[in-house]
């Protein structure tokens, strides 16, 4: 495949892992008869924690491969503000949003990267693109707004720690895009969570997990979703989304915070929801967006 083919392909298989992420958090907080399992803040770190042991080969192979002392600050940066603050601000806003209103936040994420990376990086962004990421962030509103089955209320605090995390994301992504060129996307998923390990391990610990293992007859079941949320939702996840930075650019690359909506209500089709035809539309509306988005010229 050419590189534009590999950026779509990764940018579809990462829509579908993280647009079924929203569900995982939740079955970690609640099982599926809604008994409470684990806290907002224990479901956020043990996601850390369990992609950090996954990936624990890997940073020991690649920690030799650092080639300076300040590459170390951009790896956790990526550590922190790519993994480790969007885990607890996601989980925490799941406490009290509900999901059509944390994706249609979430779409923010091109938007601060856009403008963390013109103002901090020097990045150059074409008048197209602003166009396609406007017609992407309308097609996701009108998505959820057509699916009558969301709330468009919630806490501030809730949604003010949504809005946060795509900030992170903005962050991350640029550092990856204009300060690690010279590693490569499992060097950088590897490393940046070498630096996050050690504090979650730290807040597990602290913040009573090992009690509702003990305790809760459910939290074997959270733990399993948390797992597979840790495993594919993260480290696997982490691996692909870098891959596509190294190959697009960062506006295309965040433009799969528009695709996870589609892959929200195409879920729920499996669970006797139905697609308006409306919905459709808006979809259509999505995808043209990042069409330009990705155009080069």
């Amino acid at each position: 495949m050419n590189q534009k083919t590999q950026a779509w392909f990764y940018l579809i298989l990462l829509s579908f892992i993280w647009g079924s992420s929203f569900i995982l958090m939740k079955r970690g907080m609640h099982s599926l008869d809604g008994t409470p399992i684990f806290s907002s803040l224990q479901v956020g770190v043990l996601r850390i924690v369990i992609a950090g042991i996954v990936l624990l080969p890997l940073i020991i192979l690649n920690i030799k491969k650092v080639q300076s002392k300040k590459d170390w600050l951009y790896f956790l940066i990526v550590g922190y503000f790519g993994n480790f603050f969007p885990a607890l601000l996601f989980t925490y806003a799941e406490e009290g949003l509900s999901s059509g209103l944390t994706a249609i936040i979430d779409s923010l994420t091109p938007v601060f990267t856009v403008l963390i990376g013109v103002y901090f990086f020097k990045q150059y962004i074409k008048s197209f693109q602003i166009l396609g990421l406007s017609i992407a962030f309308v097609g996701v509103y009108l998505l959820i707004l057509f699916g009558n089955t969301v709330s468009f209320s919630g806490n501030l605090q809730h949604i003010i720690s949504v809005v946060l995390a795509t900030i992170c994301y903005g962050i991350s992504i640029n550092t990856i895009k204009f300060k690690l060129t010279n590693y490569s996307a499992m060097e950088i998923a590897s490393l940046s969570f070498a630096t996050s390990i050690l504090p979650s391990l730290f807040i597990t610990f602290f913040a009573g997990t090992y009690q509702v293992l003990q305790a809760n007859p459910k939290a074997l079941e959270g733990l399993f979703f948390i797992s597979i949320l840790s495993i594919v939702g993260t480290a696997v996840a982490l691996f692909l989304f870098n891959k596509l930075i190294a190959i697009s650019s960062t506006i295309f690359s965040t433009s799969v915070s528009y695709i996870i909506p589609i892959v929200a209500v195409l879920i729920g089709t499996q669970f006797g929801e139905q697609i308006h035809f409306l919905q459709i539309v808006a979809m259509i509306i999505i995808l043209s967006g990042i069409y330009l988005v990705n155009k080069k010229g």
